[in-house]
C-alpha cells in the first residue's frame, strides 16, 4: 500500500517520526485488526462469550472494557445478535476516547459530532439508562444512521439532534458534565483501514479541517459545566489538527487544563514540540500537552488516533440554576425557526421535530386537510367493502376524524402502554408528543424549541385512529421480562431468520410467555436468545410481522 500514499503525507510523517518512520511505514503492509464492542445495556462481555458462537475466538482490547478483537473472515454483522443490538462493530482505537471521558451513570453528556453513533452507544452503555445523552450531528443524512444505531442499542435516555454547534450553545450553556468532540478531520489515521480516505484527504485539506475544528472546540467549551471533562479526539496524525488545536484552545480558555493520560497500552505522549511558536501559551501549559496521547499503528493493534482530555475548573452549579440560565439564553437568542407545536404530558407545548423550512401555517393547514381527506377515503373504502351505503361511510369518516383530533396522544399512551410493556406508566422521564409520535424524555432536558430534532427522546409509539401502535425502538429498548407478551427462539432457529426477513411466523399458544390476566391476542415481543428483535401481532397461532422495512435482514 505504501506506493498509494501521497508523497506530501509521507514526507510530513518522516519529519515528525524521525527514526520511527520505517516502522510506521511497515504498519501499512501489516494486516488490519477488527473490533466489536459489547452493548452493556443488554449484557456483559462474559455473558456474550457464553452465548455467541464467536465467543471462544475473540481477544480483549486492552483499553476498552467491553471491546474485543475478532478474526478476519468473521461476519458479526450477519448474525441475529447484531440485529438484537448486542454489540457494535467498531475499530479498536476508536473506542479509546469514550473510555477516557470517564462517563458515570447520571451524567449529562454531549456527543457533538456523533454520526454514525458508535461512540454515542458506548457512552449510553456507561450511563446505564441514568442521566442524559444528547447526540448530535450537523449533517442531516448522517443523522439517519445515528438515530438507527441509538435505537438498535436500546438506548432510552438519548436525544438525537441535527444542529450546528453554535445553535446548541445558547440552549446548553455550561450544562454538560461530559462532552465528546470527535472532530471531523483529514482522516490520515484511517488510510490503512479504508483506502478511499486517501482521496478524501487530498480533497479536504488539513487547513480546512483545522479551521473547522477550532470553531467546534471553542463552542463545545462553552457548553461544559465547571468541573466537567471534555475529550477532543481525531483519527489523524496532523499536528495542525491535534496538538495545535489544544494549544490554541488553552491559550483562549485559561479555565481549562489538560488532564494527563497515562502512557499505557503502547500509547505515545502528545508532542508539544509540534506546536508552532505563533501560538502564545505559557511554557507549563504548553508542556502539559505532552499529557495528551497519540495512538500510532506501529505501536498498537489499531489505527491512528489522537486524544486529549480537558478539565474545566470549578464546580457544576445545581441543575435548577443551569436550566434557568439555558432558558434565559434561549429567550434572548435571535434565532427563530418556524416549527409546529407539539403536546407535552402536562398540556404545554413543544416544537415539533421538523426541518428549518417546515411548519409554515399554510403548509400545516394543507397537511391537515390532506390527513382528513385520507382518513375519510380509508374509512369510506372499509365501509363500502363491508357493504354499507355511501352516505353512512362518509358520515362515519367525519365522526372518526373528529374523534382522532380530540384524542391526546399522551392520554392514549397512558391508557394503552401497559398492553405492551409492564408498568410502563411508572417509567422515569416525561412523555411528550411530536405530532402523533410519543417520546419519553429525561426530566432534566431543557426545552428543545428552535432546534432541529431528529429523535426527541425514546420513541415509544404513535397514536393512530384512537390507539397506540408500539414502535420498533420501544421493542429494542425493552427487556423480555418487561414485555406483556413475548416469544423466544434461539438465534439459529429458522423462525428467527424468517422473522428478521420480514416474514410471517407461526407459534402455538404455549410458546407465548404472557403476563397474568392479559389476553393471548395482541402485540408480542419477538426475541432471539432472550433479546428483543421486534414486534409481531399474535392471533390464532400466527405472528404477523411488524418489523419495519428498514430494519429487515437483507
Amino acid at each position: 500500500m505504501n506506493g498509494y500514499l501521497p508523497q506530501h503525507f509521507t514526507e510530513k510523517m518522516e519529519k515528525i517520526l524521525g527514526h520511527e518512520y520505517d516502522n510506521f511505514m511497515s504498519s501499512y503492509d501489516a494486516p488490519r485488526v477488527y473490533g466489536l464492542r459489547i452493548n452493556r445495556l443488554k449484557l456483559d462481555v462474559q455473558a456474550w462469550k457464553q452465548l455467541s458462537p464467536m465467543g471462544g475466538d475473540v481477544r480483549s482490547i486492552p483499553w476498552a472494557e467491553d471491546g474485543l478483537y475478532y478474526k478476519e473472515g468473521e461476519r458479526p454483522g450477519k448474525h441475529p445478535h447484531y440485529h438484537a443490538g448486542l454489540y457494535y462493530i467498531q475499530e479498536p482505537s476508536a473506542m479509546a476516547p469514550v473510555e477516557l471521558l470517564d462517563v458515570q451513570p447520571g451524567h449529562r453528556v454531549l456527543d457533538l459530532c456523533a454520526a454514525p453513533g458508535g461512540k454515542s452507544t458506548q457512552i449510553a452503555g456507561k450511563l446505564q439508562g441514568k442521566g442524559l445523552l444528547v447526540t448530535n450531528d450537523n449533517a442531516k443524512e448522517r443523522t439517519k444512521a445515528l438515530a438507527k444505531n441509538i435505537e438498535l442499542a436500546g438506548v432510552r435516555n438519548a436525544v438525537v439532534l441535527n444542529e450546528e454547534p453554535a445553535a446548541l450553545a445558547p440552549v446548553f450553556k455550561e450544562y454538560f458534565d461530559r462532552i465528546l468532540v470527535d472532530a471531523p478531520c483529514s482522516g490520515e489515521g484511517m488510510f490503512r483501514k479504508d483506502e478511499s480516505m486517501i482521496a478524501e484527504w487530498e480533497k479536504h485539506s488539513v487547513q480546512r479541517c483545522s479551521t473547522m475544528q477550532r470553531d467546534i472546540l471553542r463552542i463545545a467549551g462553552s457548553m461544559l459545566a465547571p468541573g466537567g471533562l471534555l475529550v477532543y479526539s481525531t483519527c489523524t496524525f496532523s499536528p495542525e489538527e491535534n496538538e495545535q488545536q489544544i494549544a490554541t484552545f488553552l491559550a483562549d480558555n485559561p479555565d481549562f487544563q489538560v488532564l494527563k493520560v497515562p502512557n499505557r497500552f503502547g500509547w505515545q505522549p502528545g508532542r508539544p514540540d509540534l506546536v508552532p511558536v505563533t501560538v502564545q501559551l505559557e511554557a507549563d501549559r504548553l508542556q502539559s500537552i505532552e499529557g495528551t496521547v497519540r495512538l500510532w499503528p506501529h505501536h498498537i493493534e489499531g489505527e491512528g488516533h489522537y486524544v486529549a482530555v480537558l478539565r474545566r475548573e470549578g464546580e457544576r452549579p445545581p441543575f435548577e440554576a443551569a436550566a434557568h440560565a439555558a432558558s434565559e439564553s434561549l429567550q434572548m437568542s435571535s434565532r427563530n425557526v418556524p416549527l409546529g407545536k407539539a403536546v407535552t404530558a402536562n398540556g404545554g407545548s413543544l416544537k415539533r421535530e421538523s426541518s428549518r423550512n417546515a411548519g409554515k401555517q399554510g403548509d400545516k393547514r394543507q397537511d391537515h386537510r390532506e390527513e382528513r381527506r385520507e382518513a375519510k377515503r380509508q374509512t369510506k373504502k372499509e365501509w363500502l367493502n363491508a357493504g354499507v351505503a355511501k352516505p353512512l361511510a362518509k358520515r362515519d369518516a367525519i365522526e372518526r376524524t373528529r374523534s382522532e383530533e380530540e384524542a391526546n396522544p399522551i392520554d392514549l399512551w397512558r391508557e394503552q402502554s401497559e398492553q405492551f410493556a409492564i408498568n410502563a406508566a411508572a417509567w422515569p422521564g416525561r412523555a411528550v408528543a411530536y405530532g402523533s409520535r410519543i417520546y419519553i424524555q429525561p426530566d432534566e432536558l431543557p426545552s428543545l424549541d428552535g432546534l432541529r430534532v431528529v429523535r426527541a427522546g425514546w420513541y415509544v409509539g404513535e397514536a393512530k385512529r384512537g390507539r397506540i401502535e408500539p414502535s420498533h425502538p420501544l421493542a429494542m429498548g425493552l427487556t423480555r421480562e418487561e414485555a406483556v407478551r413475548s416469544v423466544n427462539w434461539s438465534s439459529d432457529d429458522p423462525q428467527t431468520l424468517r422473522f428478521l426477513k420480514g416474514e410471517t411466523v407461526f407459534a402455538s399458544d404455549s410458546d407465548i410467555t404472557l403476563c397474568e390476566g392479559m389476553p393471548l391476542k395482541g402485540y408480542v415481543l419477538v426475541c432471539a436468545d432472550g433479546f428483543p428483535i421486534g414486534w409481531g401481532k399474535y392471533a390464532g397461532g400466527m405472528i404477523k410481522n411488524e418489523l419495519p422495512a428498514g430494519w429487515r435482514w437483507m
